[in-house]
C-alpha cells in the first residue's frame, strides 16, 4: 500500500527538493509504518500539490523525501458537499470518513430536529475538531490531493438559507425522484442526510420551499452512516468522476 502524508505548510516544490513531515506524522511513519530510507513516499499539502520520491531521512522527529515527481491536481468541479445530520454513536463519523474516501469536497455538520446527538457549548469545538481529524486521516488513507473542508455547525434555518445558493439534494426514502435520474447542471451540490429518525416533515417542507430537491436512492432505507456515501457514489458516476 502506498504511503501518503500531509504537510499543509508546503506551498511549492520541484524535482530534487527535500520535503518532509515532522511531529506525529513522522513518528507514525517510522514507528508504526516502519518506513526506511529508500522507500517511496508521497507528501501532499491538501491543496492539490502532491510530491513523491524516495525517503532520505527516517527519524522519529522527521521523515524526509527527495522529490522525484510533482503533481498539482486542480479542484474537481462541480463540488459536492455532504450536510450530515449529527447522529448518535459514531454513525455520523462513519459517514464523514467514508464520504471523504469517496471524494467529498466538504462536510457540513447539521443539528437536525431529530438529531439525538447535540453539539452545544464546548462540544461544538470538540465535535468540529473530531470531524476535522477524521477527514484528515481519511484523506491520507485514500491518497487525495485535496483535503475536504469541515464547515461550521449549522441549524436547519441556516441550511435552508443555503438551499437558495447551491443545488441542494435531500435524501428522502419517499421522494418521487430517483437520484440516479438527475442530470448535472454545473452547480455545486449539497447532499443532505438526516439523522436516525429521518428528516422531520417541517424541515422537508422548509428545504423544498427554499429550492431543495427531494431524492431517493432506491426502495430500501439506509442508515445515516451509509446513505450519504451511497449517494456520493451515484453522484461520482453521474458527474463523470468515476
Amino acid at each position: 500500500m502506498a504511503h501518503f502524508y500531509l504537510n499543509e505548510l508546503v506551498s511549492t516544490a520541484a524535482v530534487g527538493d527535500r520535503v518532509s513531515v515532522d511531529g506525529p506524522e513522522a513518528r507514525h511513519a517510522v514507528t508504526v509504518s516502519r518506513l526506511a530510507v529508500g522507500e517511496t513516499v508521497s507528501i501532499g499539502n491538501g491543496r492539490g500539490l502532491v510530491v513523491s520520491g524516495p525517503v532520505v531521512t527516517a527519524e522519529h522527529t522527521e521523515l524526509a523525501i527527495e522529490v522525484a515527481q510533482v503533481v498539482d491536481a486542480p479542484r474537481i468541479e462541480p463540488a459536492i458537499f455532504l450536510a450530515q445530520a449529527l447522529a448518535k454513536g459514531d454513525r455520523d463519523e462513519l459517514a464523514v470518513q467514508a464520504a471523504t474516501e469517496l471524494g467529498i469536497d466538504g462536510v457540513i455538520p447539521w443539528t437536525a430536529g431529530r438529531s439525538i446527538s447535540r453539539w452545544e457549548g464546548a462540544k461544538i469545538a470538540k465535535g468540529h475538531d473530531r470531524w476535522t481529524a477524521i477527514v484528515r486521516e481519511a484523506t491520507k488513507q485514500s491518497i487525495r490531493p485535496w483535503l475536504p473542508d469541515v464547515l461550521d455547525l449549522v441549524s436547519t434555518n441556516q441550511l435552508t438559507r443555503l438551499a437558495g445558493e447551491v443545488r441542494m439534494l435531500v435524501l428522502e426514502p419517499t421522494a418521487e425522484v430517483a437520484l440516479s435520474a438527475l442530470e448535472p447542471d454545473g452547480r455545486d451540490i449539497v447532499l443532505v442526510v438526516g439523522p436516525e429518525g429521518g428528516i422531520a416533515p417541517n424541515e422537508l417542507a422548509s428545504l423544498t420551499a427554499a429550492g431543495a430537491t427531494l431524492v431517493r436512492l432506491g426502495d430500501t432505507v439506509l442508515r445515516t452512516s451509509t446513505a450519504g456515501p451511497a449517494a456520493i457514489a451515484v453522484l461520482n458516476a453521474k458527474l463523470g468522476r468515476w
